[in-house]
């Protein structure tokens, strides 16, 4: 594969570099395969990705390296990427938004292995959130079956509050459920996450955790509410993960949760993903389009 090769998409005129480079020293993945599968991901992944400030996760050595967050436009950044200013704690600060191909392309260029978004876009803005996550993490003695049996009774108690769940692997070991929202003030839909979250661990205290002290954690599944946060992010829909081998934030059935009896059955490569994808389409699209009220 040659150092470096200057392609076109949508127009833009991108100079991919190092296209060589093993990233994932384990199995051998390269940034080209990186930057293929995101080439082939983004019909669906880029709907969930647009507009909303993006936070990446670098690796320029390769996992098992030193990584680090980047949140700041990166210097030589070319000026048809869209931006956004938002407010942080040191004051206004511009922002990525993901909103095209040949932005995804130029990004994963710069090594943003992973990407992770807010529940709100810069069309809500940060005082209003369109999206309820629920974070389930299973703690020591717990996986991602566990889970499962957890993301169960939450789609139980969304429902009846007149909310549809939608889920996904995290990539590594939990579950990220989903529900879309009219926009609603932030701190009203971290108070409501923070509600379930306990209700839950109040009626299954042998299953549910809805504190992050990690000696509660034991053979439990932490349900972290905290996502909701205007400051936080989540991995995106798709997004590669950082892990040995490489890993997707898969969007998943309610059908295989329900099934799921190894965490195997739930973990998926970028060819698995693909594939999924050409098969049933995006199982994540109806957060695009079906928004229902905060209770």
């Amino acid at each position: 594969m040659p150092e470096r090769q200057v392609t076109e998409v949508e127009g833009r005129r991108l100079v991919l570099s190092h296209l060589d480079k093993v990233l994932w020293p384990v199995t051998g993945w390269t940034k080209g395969e990186a930057l293929y599968y995101y080439a082939q991901v983004a019909p669906a992944m880029l709907p969930h990705l647009l507009r909303r400030p993006a936070t990446f996760l670098r690796f320029p050595s390769g996992i098992g390296e030193q990584g680090f967050f980047a949140k700041n436009p990166p210097p030589g950044l070319p000026d048809w990427v869209s931006t956004v200013t938002v407010p942080t704690h040191e004051g206004p600060k511009d922002r990525v938004t993901v909103d095209d191909l040949a932005t995804l392309m130029t990004v994963g260029n710069g090594y943003a292995l992973e990407l992770h978004v807010p529940q709100w876009t810069a069309d809500t803005g940060p005082s209003h959130h369109d999206r309820l996550v629920v974070d389930l993490d299973p703690g020591p003695g717990a996986d991602l079956v566990d889970c499962c049996r957890v993301a169960l009774l939450i789609r139980e108690r969304l429902a009846a509050d007149g909310l549809r769940a939608h889920a996904k692997t995290s990539g590594s070991k939990g579950l990220h459920l989903y529900a879309a929202l009219r926009p609603a003030p932030a701190k009203a839909v971290g108070a409501y996450a923070k509600a379930l979250a306990e209700r839950l661990a109040a009626d299954h205290p042998d299953r549910v955790v809805a504190r992050m002290t990690k000696a509660l954690r034991r053979e439990r599944v932490f349900v972290d509410w905290s996502q909701n946060a205007t400051a936080k992010t989540t991995a995106a829909p798709y997004t590669l993960r950082a892990t040995p081998v490489p890993g997707v934030s898969a969007p998943v059935s309610w059908a295989e949760i329900e099934a799921c009896t190894s965490a195997e059955e739930l973990s998926f490569t970028p060819d698995q993903v693909l594939a999924r994808v050409a098969e049933h389409g995006d199982l994540l699209a109806p957060l695009i389009d079906q928004a229902d009220p905060l209770p």
